[in-house]
């Protein structure tokens, strides 16, 4: 016979034999400690030998707790000394004195310091998803984030280097994996339950199809939010080409859903700046088609246009820009007399900066921080540069936090904001050396510079919440002194030769979309707004629009605010016809001038 299978009949054996009321706390078999599902580290395995003393578990004297165990005192029940059991993988037995053998009960082990190691074996990729939530699961392989799912096994190829088709036999796409399909699926239709205007837009003009014969070519971020509203414009009778904004914020797994329902898109998290490029081009670069309308997010798309393709613009009705860069850039042109098309200028409107800009960066601010750096926001000294929509919400979060907050700003209007809220305004080089975080939020370039740079305290965290990668000067901390090491994804530490790092999150790009999360309720105003001013544009009159940048009608603006608010059962007033003409306005709106600050 075994030694298992003996182990495991007089351990029945014992156990029938030991009345109930015999087992007390005292008793090896079992302890208060059990009871309560709490389980005390198990002692390593000790092989019996003549010169091994023995070791029994007692109840300390005076100790309510049996679960505590002292070496010095006989217990009245048979000591045992444990043996491991090779064929048992690990298993453990008690040997008793009269030389039985008892199988010991199993007890949960403690993942201790020193077992790290052979923990580290494991393979990266599983290892990295097993980690603590230390590490940034939405940054690295989350399905739920903006950033993107990535576990795969051709990770290292290039999808410039694979030929993928869906499933119906398309090809006119080029994303990471075409697998991830049903995953992406599922993210497009969590992200609709949150964003009921475009839902209710694409119910209401289905039927109507007001974008019939639109061609859009697309570059925004490609997450499940942008996924409702290229389906919404589809079913509103577009056709799309879709491409990033952002080299970091595409969601894989969405690329591949939307790729798998037909739509062109080019597009995948961590892309090269060549690959970057490269992707727009293919969205504008297609025998026998061309686009429209443009709808983009940053300019980049329209500069590529123009750069490349200026004969586009002959065919092309209108571009509507969602961010404050590519605003500046279309207001550019127009000041120099080279927009050739009318643009709606999307970021300006009251629903775009009210809640993309403040509502939403108020939350995600902290979103990204914490999960990139796990930092603890009470007590730390950060610095906000810039005190518009972006900065406002940046500030209040933290401070909410119990951060003490400082503020940068160019504007008096916008400084004397910071002070009536109760932020102190102060020249970035006056706090450089003391704050532990450096927020930049402009819009502008060379906010944080190299001698900025050079003269942060060690650990300082230093991230961007702009739209643009030039606000802080990360090209000059790419010299031969310092070093660069890539703690997890988007979190980078930056060495200077004394042995000083600072802490540099998406290597400067946008935080909250590179790093976490972006509230899908408020993306919902702006992708609404946006496929309104498509709308518009596409459907407008000869001669409306000139060559000119244009804001949203307040009216689209108010329409936008009211698909939104059966979310929250909220009831507006009306106004009666006396009290409308008092006010001299429409009962139905628009309720406030254009130049109506809100």
């Amino acid at each position: 016979m075994s030694v298992q299978v003996l182990a495991a009949e007089m351990a029945e054996v014992e156990l029938k034999d030991v009345p109930s009321k015999e087992l007390t706390p005292e008793s090896p078999l079992t302890t208060k400690a059990d009871d309560k599902g709490i389980v005390e580290s198990e002692p390593k395995a000790v092989v019996p030998s003549a010169t091994t003393p023995t070791m029994e578990p007692i109840v300390k004297t005076g100790d309510p707790s049996p679960g505590f165990l002292t070496p010095n005192t006989k217990m009245p029940q048979a000591s045992a000394m444990k043996r491991t059991d090779p064929q048992q993988n690990g298993g453990e037995a008690f040997v008793n004195r009269d030389g039985t053998v008892a199988e010991a009960p199993r007890l949960k082990k403690i993942q201790f310091a020193d077992q790290k190691q052979e923990f580290n074996k494991r393979p990266t990729k599983i290892g990295r998803r097993s980690l603590s939530r230390s590490i940034s699961q939405s940054s690295t392989d989350s399905y739920g984030s903006a950033a993107s799912y990535t576990d795969s096994s051709d990770d290292e190829t290039s999808p410039r280097d694979k030929q993928q088709k869906n499933s119906k036999g398309n090809g006119d796409f080029c994303i990471k994996n075409i697998k991830q399909a049903d995953f992406g699926r599922r993210e497009i239709e969590i992200a609709e339950q949150e964003m009921p205007a475009l839902m209710a837009l694409r119910k209401r003009a289905q039927g109507e199809k007001p974008l019939a014969g639109a061609k859009v070519v697309g570059c925004t971020h490609i997450t499940a939010q942008t996924a409702v509203l290229m389906e919404t414009l589809s079913a509103l009778g577009a056709q799309c080409r879709w491409a990033a904004c952002n080299i970091y914020s595409t969601q894989n797994e969405v690329a591949a859903a939307l790729a798998e329902g037909g739509f062109s898109v080019f597009a995948w998290k961590g892309e090269s700046e060549d690959d970057f490029w490269w992707c727009i081009d293919r969205c504008v670069n297609l025998e026998g088609w061309q686009p429209n309308m443009i709808l983009d997010d940053g300019g980049d798309l329209t500069h590529w246009i123009y750069k490349k393709y200026p004969n586009m613009f002959k065919k092309i009705k209108g571009i509507v820009e969602e961010s404050v860069t590519g605003v500046h850039r279309l207001y550019q042109l127009s000041k120099a007399g080279k927009l050739c098309v009318p643009a709606m200028n999307v970021n300006d409107s009251v629903t775009k900066q009210k809640f993309d800009n403040l509502y939403c960066c108020r939350e995600s601010i902290l979103d990204g921080l914490k999960r990139t750096t796990d930092v603890m926001f009470g007590g730390k000294q950060v610095v906000v540069c810039g005190y518009g929509e972006v900065g406002k919400g940046c500030c209040a979060a933290l401070k909410a936090m119990g951060s003490i907050v400082y503020v940068t700003e160019i504007d008096p209007i916008c400084a004397l904001q910071a002070c009536m809220d109760g932020f102190r305004l102060v020249k970035l080089n006056e706090v450089i050396r003391q704050v532990d975080i450096v927020i930049t939020c402009t819009g502008n370039k060379n906010v944080v510079v190299r001698e900025y740079l050079d003269r942060m305290k060690n650990g300082c965290i230093v991230c961007n919440m702009g739209h643009s990668n030039t606000e802080i000067d990360v090209a000059s901390l790419r010299t031969p002194e310092l070093t660069w090491e890539r703690v997890r994804s988007q979190v980078d530490h930056v060495i200077w030769p004394d042995g000083k790092r600072i802490v540099l999150l998406a290597e400067g790009r946008l935080l909250n979309l590179s790093c976490s999360t972006v509230p899908t309720f408020v993306l919902s105003i702006t992708a609404t707004t946006q496929a309104l001013a498509l709308i518009e544009l596409y459907n407008a009159p000869e001669g409306r629009y000139k060559q000119d940048v244009y804001l949203l009608p307040k009216k689209m603006d108010e329409y936008v605010a009211s698909l939104h608010l059966p979310t929250f059962d909220a009831h507006l007033t009306e106004l009666s016809d006396e009290q409308a003409k008092y006010l001299g306005l429409n009962k139905n709106g628009p309720f406030k001038p254009n130049y109506y600050r809100y």
